[in-house]
């Protein structure tokens, strides 16, 4: 068995900052980067017990776990017999519970992107990267594809990676990485949590549009709520509609346009009224050979000079496909 590693601040204060104790993350930027062998990994976590086990996978359980130094670490056990994708589907999640998973992933988020030092983009926030525990509180799981990002740099230059159907734009275009990456993503996810639906399958409005394309279509014709999850049962419609705009917020096309994630909780958390007037078109990428059959590149859509559509088919895109 196969093991990998993220972890935390240390429990002990005095042994100093967050930034001297993370661990399995681009070696780019963190030059002293600590490996761990197996058997520490097995006493931090009392070999595997059960009851530290804080989810699963795509390809193995999780735990928690406190290394000798002190350092709470998450550690997920690779296995070759994991069957990727497994789901439990007899949950029923109301509204309540789908605004406190909203608002749980909003504070991580905030936490890796401001909080921490230095900050951590995690570039592939996704439904199926969200830890849920007994009690239903999310954590973000899967740091595999995680950046540091310290205060004296706007950008990182990168090669792409995450999941199609939540790429920002000038990410996904140009390589430009900085933390609205994530807000955009968690945009995307905001849309799902609410209609119950696969933000990449575009399929959405009886068209070929993918969910986010299909939610501003609603939105600009005055129907936001058809987006909602049938099986979601009765919600508060004014606060339901204050989470789709955030959605659009987090996913201007612009990355200067979307909130910060402190300001995300903000506004999730607050009943506030939003301007949707700043309100623009968001960014969006369409598999177009779905609909067409055909060979198709990226390009600006026609519709909209805010709007972006990209093919499946570039070289780049082998970095990018669902994991």
């Amino acid at each position: 068995m196969r093991c990998s590693c993220f972890g935390g601040p240390s429990v002990d204060k005095k042994r100093g900052s967050a930034a001297e104790t993370l661990h399995g993350i681009d070696g780019d930027l963190l030059q002293d980067v600590n490996h761990i062998s197996y058997n520490e990994l097995r006493s931090a976590t009392d070999n595997f017990h059960s009851s530290n086990k804080i989810g699963r996978g795509g390809f193995g359980d999780v735990y928690k776990g406190t290394l000798r130094s002190g350092i709470q670490v998450a550690v997920k056990t690779l296995s070759a017999q994991s069957k990727q994708g497994s789901r439990s589907t007899n949950i029923r999640l109301d509204w309540g519970r789908r605004s406190a998973i909203s608002l749980g992933i909003a504070r991580g988020l905030a936490f890796l992107h401001e909080e921490l030092v230095p900050h951590i983009v995690h570039r592939d926030i996704k439904a199926s990267n969200i830890l849920l525990d007994k009690d239903l509180n999310p954590k973000i799981g899967d740091f595999g594809l995680a950046k540091l990002f310290p205060d004296n740099i706007t950008h990182i230059s990168t090669r792409i990676a995450g999941t199609t159907g939540y790429l920002a734009p000038e990410y996904a275009l140009g390589g430009q990485l900085t933390m609205k990456a994530d807000v955009y993503s968690f945009g995307v996810l905001i849309l799902e949590i609410i209609s119950g639906r696969n933000s990449t399958k575009p399929s959405w409005g009886g068209t070929d549009k993918l969910l986010l394309e299909w939610a501003w279509e609603l939105h600009e014709e005055g129907r936001p709520l058809e987006l909602v999850d049938p099986e979601m049962g009765e919600f508060p419609e004014e606060e339901v509609i204050r989470y789709i705009k955030v959605a659009f917020f987090c996913t201007q096309s612009a990355a200067n346009r979307r909130p910060l994630t402190s300001q995300v909780v903000a506004m999730l958390s607050k009943q506030i009224r939003l301007n949707d007037k700043l309100l623009t078109a968001p960014g969006f990428f369409r598999d177009s050979d779905s609909a067409s059959g055909g060979r198709s590149s990226m390009k600006k859509s026609s519709t909209n000079s805010t709007s972006y559509q990209m093919s499946s088919v570039p070289v780049t895109i082998t970095e990018v496909t669902p994991r």
